[in-house]
């Protein structure tokens, strides 16, 4: 695939347009059963691809989010997200105007799936059972939970992983789960 990739790309990386292409990239979260899947990268995009604060170099993607390419295009624009907060690549996102599946074909990539871990890093499903680690405060009651206090049939909560929800003296009450050791 690699060779129809280059013959796609003119041989030149589809990020910076530089240097040769040299590897087929596939842009997560899709498979690398097709070539409209994939972009032609170069060894030093490929490199700095999953490196942290590379910005000056990523200004490459000011050009490459234009390519006519729908995955060259999601993995320009997943870079951008990266580095929304700076004006060269907010001014670049404004700019563009994408087909809605390949913005959210981007996106996808960088979504970080809710996991809740408890203080000792075991994962958290609702319906666990867990105990308090520490005695804790209950905010906006007249009472605490001390520590070794078992809450049955938590439920996570779904926009915070550092979160879930529990009945305590029959009040329904958040805790956070740094305060909490899952029983097994």
């Amino acid at each position: 695939m690699l060779e129809k990739l280059k013959e796609r790309s003119d041989g030149l990386c589809e990020l910076c347009s530089k240097t040769e292409a040299v590897n087929a990239y596939t842009v997560s979260p899709k498979k690398d059963d097709a070539i409209e899947n994939q972009a032609a990268l170069c060894n030093d995009c490929l490199e700095k691809i999953d490196a942290a604060d590379q910005s000056f170099y990523w200004r490459v993607v000011e050009g490459s989010i234009w390519n006519p390419e729908p995955s060259v295009q999601a993995l320009s624009y997943r870079i951008l997200q990266r580095y929304k907060d700076e004006d060269w690549a907010s001014g670049v996102i404004s700019m563009v105007d994408l087909d809605e599946d390949t913005i959210q074909w981007a996106l996808s990539g960088l979504e970080v799936a809710d996991v809740h871990k408890d203080a000792f890093g075991n994962v958290l499903e609702n319906g666990d059972t867990v105990v308090l680690t520490q005695a804790l405060d209950v905010k906006g009651t007249n009472f605490s939970a001390p520590k070794g206090t078992v809450v049955k049939r938590i439920r996570l909560v779904h926009d915070n992983h550092e979160q879930v929800e529990g009945k305590i003296n029959e009040q329904m009450i958040v805790i956070l789960t740094k305060y909490v050791k899952k029983n097994n």
